[in-house]
């Protein structure tokens, strides 16, 4: 087993700010409520996800390729995550995945497949099942 830590710390009341940093110190980054709501600098909880989502989804789907023997050039993704506040408490309603993949000897119809597997089996997939929606939006062989 593996344990990974992320920490945050909030000062004052909602007006307030924070930092959340991770256990590598890799990422020591402020956030606030107008960061996330309101465009403001900073990083947001949902921005961090995508971040984690578009990192674990191409580490995952790179594996999957390089172990059927796939020459993986570069895989690029991005995680869209949509946060719909028109509710009472905001909520993660879809999540949108792109990925595009250089890999040779490969046909479109394969990569997509590939690209389906890890949208479906990446850990952190597995752990953002509750969102509602979650889609490959497309994966595209350069």
């Amino acid at each position: 087993m593996i344990n990974q830590r992320g920490k945050a710390v909030w000062n004052g009341d909602i007006k307030g700010s924070g930092e959340i940093s991770t256990q590598s110190g890799t990422v020591q980054a402020p956030y606030s409520v107008g960061a996330r709501f309101e465009g403001q600098k900073g990083t947001n909880p949902e921005e961090l996800i995508g971040a984690a989502h578009a990192g674990c989804y191409t580490m995952f789907l790179t594996s999957i390729l390089t172990k059927d023997g796939k020459q993986v050039q570069q895989i690029r993704t991005e995680s869209k995550v949509t946060l719909d506040t028109s509710g009472d408490v905001p909520k993660i309603v879809k999540i949108s995945l792109t990925t595009e993949g250089e890999v040779a000897g490969l046909s479109q119809e394969e990569f997509q497949q590939y690209a389906e597997k890890a949208k479906e089996n990446c850990p952190i997939s597995q752990v953002l099942k509750a969102v509602p929606e979650m889609e490959l939006a497309s994966a595209t062989l350069k």
